[in-house]
């Protein structure tokens, strides 16, 4: 996916090259067609990266502010009753009854806009639960956006809840490495970027570290079943990267869980460790006291706890293949407020959602409703943007959804090695390719394979 959004000219693959400390192509045993990029990113030069390139990104205005409200404008006023019946509406057959004409801030700014995307991620009507404790929250330390459930309750979308969950965060000067297997980088290391040849940090890469739980781990957590509130069935979580608590509970005959102990970052930066596995929703000094049962980590100083997230989202049948809400004209959405869980399917949204709704905004009303203006629509096999596409808006989500190789039937064609020549030519017929070294680039890499296929 952030190769296929790279090949757009999205940034995400440009910014994880330039902030990457160690690369890896997952199943490199296996075939091409389920080879999988993969980068551990310093956090503080992705942020400062990407923060720079979009302030300085001709043609967009960025302004601060928590979003409270949709502004609609309905052809007729609707009623409570008139409100219940469009909520209860099947959402496959839902039609447009409003259109949207901006937001208005919690400050009671208005902005205009005849069109909008929302991206809320785990933020809408996001809440935090840590053992027992429940709060209002879509990050650590970050408001939930409350306000916007409402509207879109309002707007007759029905909403979902789903949860997520993220592990602790470890200091790494107290980890004893010593007895752990070392997982290194690739050299060469293989950029996200077809622009890129190499990356900054290929020579100084971090190494990876593999650690597991122990018996004495999970009986603890078997013991503390009923100090979580985020342990329910009513709620869906995750199925492929599943709480510690989900595996202990799911896998009861297994005896140990793998961990991979991640630097969050070059040692200049951080020292925070990332144990990818052990996500959790336990309370804090049951988290301290089972992480000091693994091998590796007796000393361990845990920085931030583990955590849940629930969270609202619409489900995705309301959408057009354009990510154009059914119900509300120039409305888009994009992220988990689709379903989705993950960066890389956000990011892929994002950029088929923004595009959709740029490309409608500089066309007229008559246009689009006659669907004479460009959009960028992608079939399944197009790549897998346009399998996650088809799936949300065919079959719905009844748990996170997460792109695999496994989901696509066109996988021998739709490599992640070959999204610019399946992608970018299209992306720039919409007028979506900025950089003219992309487009140079594509054409020497199609002149070299007609020239070794004559």
């Amino acid at each position: 996916l952030v190769r296929e959004v790279d090949a757009m000219d999205g940034l995400c693959g440009r910014m994880a090259d330039l902030g990457g400390v160690q690369f890896r192509i997952l199943n490199r045993s296996k075939g091409p067609a389920v080879h999988g990029p993969r980068a551990q990113v310093d956090r503080v030069i992705y942020k400062r990266n990407m923060l720079q390139t979009l302030q300085t990104y001709a043609g967009l205005d960025i302004k601060a502010g928590s979003v409270a409200d949709i502004l609609l404008d309905r052809s007729t006023e609707l009623d409570e009753q008139a409100l219940k019946r469009l909520a209860s509406q099947d959402s496959t057959l839902a039609t447009s009854s409003a259109t949207v004409v901006g937001v208005r801030l919690e400050s009671g700014e208005i902005i205009r806009a005849r069109k909008v995307v929302i991206t809320t991620g785990t933020f809408l009507g996001g809440e935090i639960h840590i053992g027992l404790k429940a709060f209002p929250s879509g990050r650590k330390g970050e408001a939930a956006s409350i306000g916007l459930s409402k509207s879109l309750k309002d707007a007759g979308f029905r909403l979902g809840r789903m949860k997520t969950g993220t592990p602790p965060r470890l200091d790494g000067l107290t980890i004893d490495y010593s007895r752990m297997p070392k997982q290194l980088g690739d050299m060469p290391v293989s950029p996200f970027s077809f622009i890129h040849d190499s990356v900054p940090h290929a020579n100084d890469q971090v190494v990876c570290y593999q650690t597991h739980t122990t018996p004495a781990v999970h009986d603890m957590i078997r013991a503390n079943f009923d100090q979580s509130i985020h342990i329910r069935e009513t709620i869906r979580g995750p199925r492929y990267c599943p709480s510690l608590e989900s595996k202990v509970k799911r896998f009861s005959e297994k005896e140990s869980h793998l961990i991979w102990l991640e630097p969050e970052g070059l040692p200049e930066h951080t020292s925070t460790v990332y144990p990818n596995g052990i996500s959790n929703t336990m309370p804090e000094d049951i988290q301290q006291k089972f992480l000091r049962m693994i091998p590796g980590l007796e000393n361990v100083v845990m920085t931030q706890p583990g955590y849940g997230v629930e969270y609202d989202h619409v489900d995705p049948r309301e959408l057009k293949r354009t990510l154009e809400t059914k119900r509300v004209t120039g409305l888009y959405m994009a992220g988990q407020i689709n379903g989705t869980t993950g960066y890389e399917e956000a990011a892929a949204q994002g950029l088929l959602a923004g595009a959709n709704a740029g490309l409608a905004a500089v066309h007229s009303k008559a246009e689009c409703e006659s669907q004479e203006a460009p959009q960028l629509t992608l079939d399944r096999s197009d790549g897998y943007l346009g399998v996650l596409i088809d799936d949300l808006i065919t079959r719905g989500v009844n748990e996170p959804y997460r792109v695999f190789t496994a989901r696509s039937e066109y996988r021998l064609s739709s490599r992640a090695n070959n999204a610019d020549l399946r992608l970018t030519r299209r992306a720039a017929a919409l007028g979506l390719i900025r950089d003219s070294a992309r487009l140079a680039r594509l054409d020497t890499v199609e002149a070299d394979m007609a020239h070794a296929q004559a």
